[in-house]
């Protein structure tokens, strides 16, 4: 079963590794580097995300039982947030979602180092996905 806590955990004990922002940035950049690319067929106006600077196209799939994230931005350390948001909360149910706080941002000082630009696209991202769990769970 998919544990957001877990991966959290994980994910800020891989962050703690570099003692420098400039290497946890790297690191948040091959991250990013690492998502699969979207479809050009996907990236319509209609999965783009509101909120952000840069582009962001986020595919909501699957159900209350287990919510599928897929996304691609067009810049690059939006896409390593954005491949952080996948790993804590893509798999989970609807309901994890909704119940899982994103403790892995203040933890590995994403809060304290992201330009507001950013840190707003980060929590656009974040609502979106919480919002869409939250419409899975009420009838």
């Amino acid at each position: 079963m998919h544990d957001p806590k877990q991966i959290q955990d994980e994910m800020i004990d891989s962050f703690s590794l570099f003692s420098e922002w400039l290497e946890r940035y790297q690191y948040l950049i091959d991250l990013g580097r690492k998502l699969p690319p979207l479809d050009d067929a996907e990236k319509t106006d209609e999965q783009l995300l509101a909120g952000c600077q840069s582009q962001v196209w986020l595919l909501l799939e699957g159900d209350a039982g287990q919510v599928t994230i897929r996304a691609n931005s067009d810049a690059a350390i939006v896409s390593g947030l954005i491949a952080l948001l996948i790993q804590v909360y893509s798999g989970c149910t609807a309901r994890q979602i909704v119940e899982t706080e994103p403790y892995f941002i203040h933890e590995i000082g994403l809060s304290d180092h992201l330009s507001l630009t950013r840190a707003n696209g980060l929590h656009a991202m974040l609502g979106a996905i919480k919002g869409h769990a939250q419409g899975l769970l009420t009838p």
